[in-house]
């Protein structure tokens, strides 16, 4: 087949248009380092991962926050700094901004949460940030979350807009941080669902809330697929999962976990009556109300393990002091 000169040129034309394009893509975000550099934090609230991903521009002697010499209506971003005035701000007054540097912002949140009593339900999003000379700042959760900077920001795709008060530090942070603290829980042992987000650069931050707004649901969600995922002839995770379940009044759902590890423990026992299984089983149908059966059970777990030469004398007197106890109404 012969080939034209002319459309051999336009073919070698557009390998060579390709490959050029190519080149500038992969070279929009080299893997060397950058100034800015990415920071990642995360804090646990209940079972739900609260994480925010950012790049941390520093100071360096400029001015942070601030007017810009000639005012620019609206709330559209000023981020490209290769347009902004000498001497001006880094970050106006009044415009969207990417909340860092490079990327936009990430926050993430693998359940639905209330970020200062305001519904966001379970995702990623860039997070931007209004600035406010006086007053409240604007926190924006925007669904778009693969965004270079706020130049590709539109407003329709908000998920959430809140409002922040800032605060004045007494000293200031060179490299623009983020902090996410837990709050105190009540007594030891228990665990929160309520913590406070925070940006923090020079001598400005703005903190806002975040709350899991069904930490018993959302626990109950990660317990099925933790159950589902044990070994299926395992009653241990059932047993787990259905003492969370019960001491959360989950009742259907901690008898329904619990008649299956009674299930899955009867095997056990139908294979060989350890102290061990036994023990066990009194535990799970003490747990079902059946008192009767349970007592059964722990007698049982007493005469088997007083015959098993392994079965330490200080774990059968234990579970004789609790049979005693339940017959004397302490349970």
């Amino acid at each position: 087949m012969k080939i034209s000169k002319s459309s051999l040129i336009s073919t070698l034309a557009l390998f060579a248009a390709f490959a050029f394009t190519s080149q500038i893509a992969s070279a929009q975000r080299p893997p060397v380092p950058r100034g800015s550099q990415k920071a990642t934090i995360s804090q646990t609230l209940g079972t739900t991962e609260v994480s925010v991903t950012y790049s941390r521009p520093a100071i360096l002697g400029r001015k942070v926050f601030g007017d810009w010499p000639t005012a620019v209506a609206g709330e559209a971003t000023l981020d490209n700094q290769n347009e902004r005035p000498k001497d001006a701000a880094l970050v106006p007054w009044g415009h969207v901004w990417r909340t860092g540097a490079n990327e936009a912002t990430l926050f993430t949140v693998n359940d639905d949460v209330l970020v200062n009593g305001q519904p966001l339900a379970a995702g990623k999003y860039s997070l931007h940030t209004i600035p406010a000379k006086e007053g409240e700042w604007t926190i924006i959760f925007n669904k778009d979350d693969g965004q270079w900077g706020s130049f590709a920001y539109d407003a329709k795709k908000d998920a959430l807009r809140i409002k922040a008060k800032p605060e004045t530090l007494s000293w200031s942070t060179e490299l623009l941080t983020f902090d996410i603290d837990a709050d105190v829980p009540a007594k030891l042992g228990d665990a929160t669902s309520k913590g406070t987000v925070a940006l923090r650069w020079e001598k400005t931050r703005v903190p806002f809330t975040v709350e899991v707004k069904d930490v018993v649901g959302s626990t109950i969600t990660r317990l099925k697929a933790y159950v589902a995922a044990a070994k299926p002839e395992d009653p241990g995770p059932r047993i787990n999962a259905g003492n969370y379940a019960k001491a959360n009044k989950q009742t259907d759902q901690a008898n329904a976990w619990f008649e299956e590890a009674l299930k899955l423990n009867d095997a056990m026992i139908a294979t060989k009556e350890t102290f061990q299984n036994l023990q066990r089983k009194a535990t799970i149908l003490l747990n079902l109300n059946r008192g009767a059966d349970s007592l059964a059970a722990a007698e049982r777990a007493v005469v088997v393990g007083k015959a098993d030469p392994t079965i330490k004398a200080t774990d059968i007197a234990a579970l004789e002091k609790r049979i005693a106890d339940i017959k004397a109404g302490k349970n």
